[in-house]
């Protein structure tokens, strides 16, 4: 079993790499690699785009990186491989990004990326700290989870999604902040597991031991 974390230049991977090998280890979740080799990111068994930054920047490089732009998707689409979205990386996974200009995602989940927009004009943009999570709809990621659960955010941009039935769950933040989204083999992640202590390594876990 081979998860890969996609290198496409978005930011430190350490420590991300660092908990998926810890959780990989603690569940038996086979083989953890950070990888910008498209013929890695097409034989793994499951694949994690991480994303930090703005949007358009992130589909840029996400896209200029070709090689690994085709396998991912192929993987994900056609091969119905399990997908893990983390901050910007599930962003990504929307229809459309509003952020600095108008610039198309991956359409995985149908949904806009927009600014947050706080009701309380004392919470301050961008939204960043430990949240509580409200669990919209029950998920393997959750096993072990409940809502009131809290995780760490770090972000100006939410994804607004389509479909209520694709957003797992949200925070509240002067208004319904969406936190996961999902759908068939995919799930997004707003906040980083990886800096969210032990419910984000529980849902690493959850996610490598996930067989949808």
């Amino acid at each position: 079993m081979l998860t890969a974390i996609i290198d496409y230049e978005s930011g430190n991977l350490h420590s991300a790499e660092k908990a998926f090998q810890r959780m990989a280890r603690e569940v038996d979740g086979g083989e953890v690699v950070v990888t910008s080799d498209a013929d890695v990111v097409a034989r793994a068994d499951r694949l994690v785009l991480p994303g930090d930054g703005a949007f358009p920047a992130c589909a840029e490089e996400l896209r200029g990186h070709r090689g690994i732009y085709e396998a991912m998707v192929e993987a994900v689409e056609q091969n119905g491989r399990p997908f893990l979205g983390i901050c910007v990386g599930m962003q990504l996974m929307a229809t459309t990004g509003h952020e600095y200009r108008d610039t198309p995602g991956l359409g995985w989940v149908q949904g806009d990326v927009v600014k947050i927009t706080p009701s309380d004009s004392a919470l301050k943009v961008p939204h960043m700290g430990w949240n509580n999570l409200v669990i919209d709809h029950d998920h393997t990621i959750f096993d072990g989870i409940t809502s009131g659960d809290h995780c760490y955010f770090v972000h100006s941009y939410h994804f607004r999604v389509s479909d209520p039935a694709e957003r797992l769950a949200h925070v509240d933040y002067g208004g319904d902040v969406t936190a996961v989204i999902g759908r068939d083999t995919m799930v997004g992640m707003q906040f980083h597991p990886e800096k969210s202590q032990d419910i984000g390594l529980r849902m690493i876990g959850n996610f490598l031991t996930w067989t949808p």
